[in-house]
């Protein structure tokens, strides 16, 4: 995150900034408190500008200095500090959409004139077989109510195991097109050299294997939805050819002469920062541009850990068995978990313990208990990223020394994506191994 973007404003006749300072969530939840230019002291002293009745924040927390063409925001020193995509600032240019914490006061800076951008929460906790009660996947789920019945294409963001194949099969049988084809494409999982043959088809003859006329999967999928799994992993040569499908719904398979017009919608999901990899020269920008109009994030699970009781008892109830199947105890751990594999690793967690017993815990039970010992007399914000940071390394050491500093076996065994374990292996400076 760019903690130095200057903001964007909606400006009035005088050239004052019209803003809006939006209470997300905490005891004021909903509130919302006009700015215009000057200084503004937010706290829970009763002399603020802008006072939240929430225990956690100082009396005296933030300054806002709103000016003709930017608003920066400053800590005063609070005793919980003012975190921002959970990093701690002293002093900070906030942008149009940016949210900010101030103790459990989530705040959201949104023009005036253009409220309607503040996203509204959905009534529902399940989007298909997403499921979350937290702001963040209620936010996400609002977006998808309301593009799924349509036909444009989408994109969906997120870690690996966010659940963005469920996201695509929900949007799918949410649209029109439900009654049609869901032709999966796992772009990650398919050998660069049929890559093409999958997508597009071939006829007889295009190559030495080809016996006979395939259809590709756009064609397979008319009247209905394509969804192509890591998009990111398509290589930069067949990239033009997706772009001329999204634009001109026409394909034409390998080794044929003529296009062929194509109905259907097409739904892209990436790990992979397409921003980064335009700008490293590995994804076309136009291609990027083209997919990212209707885009979702899907939050990982460390970023709403107050779903978690949600998704066990959603897990023990797919299995036919009781919330009472797992222990207090033992939800406690798997609440404080960092989960770097994300639901699907939380799922996994959950079928193994109601096959093996509650003791299948131990390693997790002793790391999380040492931790929270130790750091209990710490902020609520900082002994909780003390917490996440001494679980990572004890983690990755002992995966690694299980899998002898194999990087492809760890990738498997704990279920995360190879790239992010290696970003986890480099940010706690340990031997990154040796790949298969």
């Amino acid at each position: 995150m760019n903690l130095d973007a200057t903001a964007t404003l909606t400006r009035g006749r005088a050239g004052q900034v019209k803003m809006v300072l939006k209470v997300l969530s905490g005891p004021d939840s909903g509130k919302v408190h006009p700015l215009k230019q000057g200084v503004y002291t937010v706290g829970k002293a009763p002399t603020c500008d802008i006072v939240l009745d929430d225990k956690a924040v100082s009396r005296q927390h933030l300054r806002l200095e709103v000016h003709d063409e930017h608003v920066v925001a400053t800590d005063l020193d609070s005793h919980n500090g003012s975190f921002c995509e959970r990093l701690r600032f002293t002093s900070l240019e906030l942008r149009p959409g940016i949210v900010i914490t101030l103790g459990t006061t989530e705040l959201k800076l949104i023009p005036e004139d253009t409220r309607e951008r503040s996203v509204l929460l959905s009534s529902k906790d399940r989007f298909g077989a997403l499921v979350g009660n937290s702001r963040k996947m209620r936010e996400a789920f609002t977006l998808l109510e309301r593009l799924a019945p349509g036909g444009a294409d989408v994109l969906i963001q997120g870690e690996t195991g966010t659940g963005k194949d469920l996201c695509a099969e929900a949007i799918h049988q949410q649209s029109p097109r439900k009654k049609g084809p869901f032709v999966i494409v796992d772009l990650a999982g398919v050998p660069p050299t049929l890559i093409e043959s999958e997508l597009f088809g071939h006829v007889k003859g295009a190559f030495t294997s080809a016996q006979g006329d395939r259809a590709g999967a756009f064609e397979r999928a008319q009247n209905g939805t394509v969804f192509l799994d890591e998009v990111g992993e398509l290589p930069l040569e067949l990239q033009p050819r997706l772009l001329r499908v999204l634009e001109r719904r026409q394909v034409k398979r390998v080794g044929a002469n003529d296009y062929q017009t194509v109905n259907m919608r097409v739904v892209a999901a990436t790990h992979v920062n397409l921003e980064q990899a335009v700008t490293q020269g590995k994804f076309r920008r136009d291609l990027f541009h083209r997919l990212a109009v209707l885009r979702v994030s899907l939050p990982p699970l460390r970023e709403r850990p107050e779903d978690i009781p949600v998704l066990i008892d959603h897990m023990l109830q797919t299995t036919g068995r009781p919330p009472s199947a797992l222990s207090d105890q033992t939800r406690a751990l798997l609440a404080q978990y960092p989960w770097p594999g994300n639901v699907r690793e939380l799922r996994n967690v959950v079928e193994q313990v109601m096959n093996l017993g509650e003791e299948a815990l131990p390693d997790l039970e002793s790391s999380s208990e040492g931790s929270t010992k130790v750091e209990l007399d710490l902020p609520f914000k900082e002994a909780k990223e003390r917490l996440i940071e001494g679980f990572e390394r004890d983690y990755l050491k002992n995966l690694l020394e299980r899998c002898e500093g194999n990087i492809s076996r760890a990738s498997r065994e704990a279920d995360i994506d190879r790239v992010y374990l290696k970003k986890l292996l480099r940010k706690h400076e340990l031997d990154a191994g040796r790949e298969t």
